[in-house]
């Protein structure tokens, strides 16, 4: 080929080069073109395919294939995950032919709306720095979290966001419940419940040695210990010092009400001992005499029989010996 030949292709190329490059940029623009992300956050319910992935091409085909949406997101934190059969779908629903679309990016893109975290752990805290602060009693001494309250998850983003605790209602006596409420600005918008189980400052009575049944509790077989309980101590609760063992209490042993009782009065009057009848009212005294059929205590009412009238009545026995008919 000689150089005049050459030379004329050459000038040739370049006259028709403008007309080829226009022909394929217009090729290129009337084709969609949708880059998908492996992950997208969105500030929206409803996502868009503009919001979730970059779409490119002829400006109007491109406006109206960023509108489509592509489902709706119904809870806070919740994530929803598309394909490119799904976006492919969506854009052929709306009048997108696949053929002009090109789908680059990830096979399938994760979903989310921009949403808030208030750990569980922060309403322990504050309900916890609450009750210290406030404590229900001034014996409580310490609290032991009921169950681990769930993360609550807010929708949007907001840099306002405040707890406010306040004490519930109802419960145990021996649990608080502490009303976690969440404000963002000036609008409640969640709450959460903490429940702490109680831990008191009590006393307890503890043997230190081993007692025999029927023998006296005082400061030398019993000590007082200061204890933590899940109760609040009673408020006629004593040391039992005077009181008399029920049964035999072994060393280190705490003494509940039901291992000890009050002594019981010294018999004062014997079978078959001779008693005197006494009757005392409105200023006029009768006595007449009679027999004990029973052992008896002061307070106690035993059966005695009249000497005179071989009768045998109910009579309560006085401290001085004496009995009194119980009609």
């Amino acid at each position: 080929m000689n150089i005049k030949t050459m030379g004329i292709i050459v000038i040739t190329c370049l006259w028709t080069w403008p007309s080829l490059t226009g022909q394929a940029s217009e090729g290129k623009d009337s084709v969609l073109q949708i880059y998908l992300p492996r992950e997208v956050t969105i500030n929206s319910d409803t996502p868009e395919l503009g919001q979730v992935g970059i779409v490119r091409g002829e400006e109007s085909l491109a406006a109206k294939a960023g509108k489509i949406t592509l489902g709706r997101i119904s809870l806070p934190g919740q994530k929803i995950t598309l394909d490119r059969h799904a976006v492919l779908s969506r854009l052929a629903c709306n009048g997108i032919p696949l053929s002009k679309v090109i789908l680059t990016g990830a096979e399938r893109v994760a979903v989310m709306r921009e949403h808030q975290v208030i750990k569980g752990s922060r309403f322990v805290e504050t309900a916890l720095s609450f009750v210290k602060k406030n404590p229900p009693d001034d014996s409580v001494c310490g609290f032991s979290l009921v169950g681990t309250p769930e993360d609550l998850v807010l929708p949007g983003l907001s840099q306002d966001i405040n707890l406010a605790p306040c004490f519930g209602k109802g419960g145990d006596k021996n649990l608080v419940k502490v009303r976690v409420a969440v404000f963002s600005g000036d609008e409640e918008v969640g709450m959460c419940e903490v429940i702490f189980r109680l831990k008191y400052t009590s006393r307890r009575a503890v043997t230190v040695v081993d007692i025999p049944r029927g023998a006296v509790i005082n400061t030398e077989n019993v000590k007082v210990e200061e204890t933590t309980s899940n109760y609040i101590e009673p408020d006629n609760w004593t040391v039992p010092y005077g009181l008399i063992t029920k049964r035999r209490l072994r060393s280190n042993t705490v003494i509940r009400s039901e291992m000890v009782g009050y002594p019981e009065p010294p018999v004062v009057l014997k079978r078959n001992q001779n008693v005197v009848i006494k009757i005392d009212t409105l200023g006029l005294l009768v006595t007449a005499n009679g027999k004990a059929v029973q052992d008896g205590r002061v307070g106690e009412c035993v059966r005695v029989r009249n000497v005179d009238s071989q009768r045998i009545i109910m009579a309560k026995v006085n401290e001085d010996g004496t009995v009194e008919p119980v009609f």
